[in-house]
């Protein structure tokens, strides 16, 4: 790939994603696949004005590594050090970059019971720190092609052949082409259109139904929003979390949905791909799952703590947009969620919440907002998708028609 183009691509990153400003901090995170990438990135973080740019290097195979032989006891421990960083990071309220290359089975063969168990005896001390952070800080996820990723994708292709090609399609899905600011402040404005369109039809209710056999009823805190694009953060600087982005979301109330929703393609969780999936839902939370692959897994992700067996998120996605009309699976929930519409289960988002600067997290948890460790996106938008929204009055408008956007 040329690197004018991925120097625009870093470019984008840091001025629409992450929106860099003079003497923040920045943390980006990122796999050992493209360090020259990163490079660019850190250059480009500097030239706007950032007084330190430090950068996490993570390799997953040492995690699958320490999950065979590190004691269960010394896994589920928060180390000191870690601590401190948090209470750092709550502090300072660095910027964070999160670069994702990593291979779709990366943890294919490690020991999620493991792994599932440790973030369940950290997360009481993380979630202090987590609240303490909500709506405070920018973040931006993009992606960089791994050479296990790439070869995921594109199985028939060498793997130089494979990289060059994911590299085009995320360009291409990132709008990171031609003018890509500029771009970018066209698709935030569309997006926003769409949140105010919906926003003042006053939804209670999203009714969710496919051939497939999904027949869900979701429903909606009256005080929420939908969001999409660009968001701001309590001190106002505007940041793009998501670069590709295409969804339009909104926080359901927890623990009010009804029905059967099938996925419509894989999930990578912790590192494998969960298949061919579907919950059931009574009372608002999920009565039963079931996977073809890594049944297991999907059990152990829904048992990670009460608010993981409900809905935290509701994300609106056409079937015409980049990403699905690449024709690309991407074994990649960052892109594979904004080709599809999509639900996830766990963590709600706070700032869908009018005045929501106004609230506490007790405030918060006793008006609705899904509690959890965890936030997980699986997909289930599909070409004869349709979804019905209710208002506060009782009338029915269709939102999505076999896939798209009804209006």
């Amino acid at each position: 790939m040329k690197k004018t183009k991925l120097k625009e691509y870093a470019r984008l990153i840091a001025v629409k994603g992450a929106n860099v400003q003079k003497d923040q901090e920045v943390w980006i995170t990122a796999s050992l696949d493209q360090p020259e990438f990163v490079e660019m990135l850190v250059k480009e973080c500097y030239s706007l004005g950032a007084k330190e740019v430090a950068v996490d290097w993570q390799h997953a195979p040492l995690s699958v590594l320490d999950s065979k032989y590190v004691s269960q006891k010394d896994m589920n421990i928060l180390k000191d050090w870690e601590v401190e960083k948090m209470k750092y990071q709550a502090y300072k309220l660095p910027i964070r970059i999160y670069l994702d290359s990593d291979d779709p089975d990366a943890l294919k063969f490690a020991r999620q019971d493991k792994i599932a168990k440790a973030k369940m005896a950290k997360y009481p001390i993380r979630k202090p720190y987590i609240d303490a952070m909500d709506n405070k800080y920018q973040w931006c996820i993009a992606a960089v092609p791994g050479a296990a990723w790439a070869k995921k994708v594109f199985p028939e292709l060498k793997t130089s052949s494979a990289i060059e090609k994911l590299w085009e399609a995320i360009l291409f899905t990132s709008r990171a082409e031609s003018d890509p600011i500029g771009r970018w402040n066209d698709h935030n404005r569309d997006l926003h259109d769409k949140c105010a369109r919906l926003n003042s039809l006053n939804l209670r209710f999203l009714e969710y139904s496919s051939s497939n056999g999904t027949d869900l009823k979701v429903e909606l805190l009256p005080n929420a929003n939908f969001l999409a694009g660009s968001e701001k953060t309590l001190q106002g600087i505007e940041f793009n979390p998501n670069i590709p982005s295409e969804e339009v979301f909104t926080t359901p109330k927890a623990g009010s949905a009804e029905g059967i929703v099938y996925s419509t393609k894989p999930l990578s969780y912790q590192g494998a791909l969960i298949e061919n999936f579907y919950f059931k839902f009574k009372d608002g939370r999920i009565c039963e799952a079931r996977a073809e692959k890594n049944q297991e897994l999907l059990q152990h992700m829904i048992s990670m703590d009460d608010g993981a067996k409900m809905l935290g998120e509701c994300a609106l996605v056409p079937q015409n947009s980049p990403i699905n009309n690449s024709g690309i699976l991407f074994y990649n929930t960052l892109f594979d969620e904004n080709a599809s519409c999509h639900l996830a289960l766990g963590r709600g988002f706070t700032n869908c919440i009018k005045d929501f600067e106004k609230y506490s997290q007790k405030e918060f948890d006793d008006m609705g907002v899904n509690n959890s460790m965890i936030h997980v996106d699986f997909m289930i938008g599909c070409d004869d998708m349709n979804i019905v929204g209710v208002t506060e009055d009782g009338q029915k408008i269709i939102i999505f028609k076999d896939g798209n956007w009804a209006f």
